[in-house]
């Protein structure tokens, strides 16, 4: 083998080596530009957040100069804290599902509405007493802008049915109920507004507030309107003032059988001192006193509504919970003292006085307690010389038995006495319901821990009077006639 064979093959390792060092050379030169373009596009990240807070700072001080009220490192602070951690999409939701079965196999009347005094607000107990699936999902976006502002597009649907089958398409009551947008942290807002948050659009209000056992609230506000939030009047007052629009369609005349609509509008002031809270609401619904309701009576074209409340911190000062108490009255329009505004063949005369209060405690470290008291009575209601007077005790009562299973119980009574007003006949009598559920959680701990699987069995009973009040109600089915057993099983979430 001559010099030149040995040359030849060494070329060639010689120019494969160079050509693999160079293959190399070019990936880590072209890693080495990536790690540089990521490090460069991570440096403009931080200039232009930073360039962002000093925006906010800048807006923050221009604020405190004009209020005077809060240094600048708390405000920045209190900016800083939510300007990364709440922005973006957010989604809640509520929603119960469950069988209600008689001790005929056959499914049966309920739902905490289920007496004769329901239509006029007088719910029940609802544990183990609800037929239907209900859900709401909420659907929200938060955006916070360089300047601090923050803006929160709101929108809720809900659909319920009684129905067990899987496909319920023609049973649906499918409903947007929130579509709205509300803008808070505004930075030119100072002074007595410095904290207030606008909305506008169609929602129910941010401060009603409920009896979660019994599926009612306390007062119901709500519809399409505007409003101004958390008005700081004083140290200790803020307020909240609002304008819903609220539709009664499809009624006749007097005139004539015709149907007409109008509008009522109710214009509130809610006001909070400390743990009191006093609202109180002016109505009026143009053209709704030429409503023909049948009876002689005028129906009402206004109206007044108020409600003064208090949210303890304890459970009636004897231990640790809470308890909410309220009074509410009204009249004419503002007499349908639960949803405001939100019955048009009121008369013009027509009063109600409402009172409502619960509390929750533990008794014991596994025993806790919720008793409820809600009552009302209303006069002229819907007929001229009517009264309606109704009361509902409910009670629930858990016992936690493991980190995942607890017993519930409910007792829950009724008394009614109702006029015939303008339809069914006159009544008087009670209801009473106890139950027992069985109940499974992730994880036990206070009344407000959700989800949960419950089993339950419920005994219900009412005087025979009751069943003769109307033909249309829950009384007045066939076989529905009090001494009742109900079985079912149901699911329960919030988040």
């Amino acid at each position: 083998m001559n010099a030149a064979m040995l040359r030849t093959p060494l070329v060639a390792a010689v120019a494969v080596a160079s050509f693999t060092m160079s293959g190399l050379a070019s990936a880590q030169q072209s890693d080495l530009e990536q790690r540089l373009a990521d490090l460069e596009a991570r440096v403009a990240a931080a200039e232009q957040r930073a360039q962002q807070a000093e925006a906010r700072a800048a807006s923050v001080e221009q604020s405190t100069a004009a209020s005077g009220d809060e240094s600048l490192e708390a405000r920045l602070a209190r900016v800083e804290e939510k300007a990364d951690s709440d922005e973006g999409f957010a989604f809640g939701a509520y929603a119960r599902s469950g069988l209600l079965i008689g001790d005929d196999h056959k499914s049966i009347p309920g739902g905490p509405g289920v007496t004769p005094a329901g239509p006029l607000g007088g719910n029940v107990g609802r544990l183990g007493n609800e037929p239907d699936t209900y859900a709401e999902a909420k659907l929200n976006y938060r955006q916070r802008y360089d300047n601090g502002a923050v803006a929160d597009y709101r929108m809720m649907f809900a659909d319920g049915v009684t129905t067990s089958n899987d496909w319920t398409a023609d049973e649906s009551n499918l409903n947007v109920r929130n579509v709205y947008v509300e803008f808070s942290e505004l930075p030119s807002f100072t002074g007595a507004f410095e904290d207030a948050s606008i909305w506008a659009g169609k929602r129910f209000d941010r401060d009603n507030f409920d009896i979660h056992w019994m599926d009612t609230d306390f007062v119901f506000l709500g519809g399409t309107g505007a409003g101004i939030y958390d008005v700081q009047l004083a140290d200790s007052w803020k307020a909240n003032f609002s304008l819903y629009g609220r539709s009664y369609s499809d009624f006749p005349t007097e005139e004539s059988e015709i149907t007409d609509d109008t509008d009522n509008l109710t214009l509130t002031a809610n006001n909070f001192f400390g743990n009191w809270q006093w609202m109180v609401s002016g109505l009026s619904a143009a053209d709704n006193d030429e409503r023909d309701i049948e009876n002689g009576s005028t129906a009402a074209d206004s109206g007044a509504h108020t409600m003064v409340a208090y949210h303890g911190d304890s459970f009636f000062g004897l231990s640790e919970g809470n308890f909410k108490a309220a009074v509410m009255h009204g009249q004419g329009l503002g007499a349908e003292v639960k949803v405001v505004g939100g019955n048009g063949s009121l008369t013009e005369d027509a009063t109600a006085t409402r009172v409502g209060l619960y509390g929750t405690t533990y008794l014991a470290p596994k025993w806790r307690i919720a008793p409820a008291i809600l009552a009302e009575v209303s006069e002229d209601r819907l007929a001229e010389g009517d009264k309606y007077s109704w009361a509902t005790f409910n009670t629930r009562l858990a016992n936690e038995l493991t980190a995942n299973f607890e017993m519930q119980y409910e007792a829950t009574y009724q008394y009614m006495d109702l006029d015939q007003g303008a339809s069914g006949n006159a009544a008087e009598g009670s209801y009473t319901k106890f139950t027992v559920a069985p109940t499974f959680k992730p994880q036990v701990g206070g009344f407000w821990k959700r989800p949960e699987i419950r089993v339950f069995a419920s005994y219900s009973d009412w005087d025979e009077e009751l069943n003769d009040y109307s033909a249309d109600d829950a009384f007045g089915s066939e076989g529905f006639t009090g001494s009742q057993w109900s079985f079912g099983v149901q699911s329960e979430i919030w988040f």
